[in-house]
């Protein structure tokens, strides 16, 4: 119990940059999701057709693939284009671009179905009663699709989460590589790994708790409304 409570900090440490890569990824990848959904479904071929091949291609292929391929391709590709010198793409960098990437993938079929299931005649009422195209969308379908999206973007939070742990393998300081630093030094590999595991399944419990809780408000507020 002592080493961990002696290498407690270091861990701590790690933890708060897996759970700010985590969210940085939320936040990139549920505004490509939003951005290839609308895409998809906007009628033209010359939008909707890149869309689908894009998340058809990083669905496709493993998560650590493509954060390999951005963190030395990237590297590679800057050295080409600015000489020596050049900036390297960081570990940080990398591991958000490449789940963001990854997260925008899945969540444009969550957007898509939830655009999709949003009845067409209530924005055509809307649109009847003088509602603009951004107000049909603000008030009448946004609210529907967050509520029937929750649930998908909530375990695609979750496999974020978990994901992260992917990103100590090129050098990210989070809670698995402080991790694997503390059980090389003391030669205790179960123990701190138990405790990294630990700490991704409280942040999994705490992400089930407030989802359900917006899974309930949102159902409440539909209901309200209605």
């Amino acid at each position: 119990m002592q080493p961990v409570i002696d290498y407690l900090p270091l861990l701590l440490q790690g933890l708060a940059v897996t759970l700010k890569l985590a969210v940085s990824t939320a936040v990139l990848g549920l505004v490509l999701g939003l951005g290839l959904a609308l895409a998809k479904i906007s009628g033209r071929g010359w939008l909707a057709r890149p869309a689908f091949w894009a998340t058809d291609f990083l669905r496709g292929i493993p998560e650590f693939l493509v954060l390999l391929v951005i963190y030395f391709g990237g590297t590679q590709v800057l050295a080409q284009v600015f000489g020596p010198g050049a900036p390297e793409v960081s570990p940080f960098l990398a591991g958000l671009l490449a789940l963001g990437l990854i997260f925008g993938a899945y969540a444009s079929e969550t957007f898509r179905a939830a655009f999709l299931s949003v009845p067409k005649g209530q924005v055509e009422a809307g649109r009847a009663y003088g509602f603009s195209r951004w107000q049909c969308f603000r008030h009448i379908q946004l609210p529907q699709i967050w509520r029937i999206a929750i649930p998908g973007l909530g375990n695609l939070w979750q496999g974020a989460v978990k994901d992260t742990a992917l990103v100590s393998i090129i050098g990210l300081e989070d809670v698995m590589r402080k991790s694997q630093q503390a059980a090389q030094s003391t030669r205790e590999p179960f123990t701190f790994y138990l405790v990294a595991a630990l700490m991704f399944l409280v942040i999994t419990l705490i992400s089930m708790a407030v989802i359900a809780r917006a899974e309930k408000r949102a159902g409440r507020g539909m209901a309200e409304a209605g």
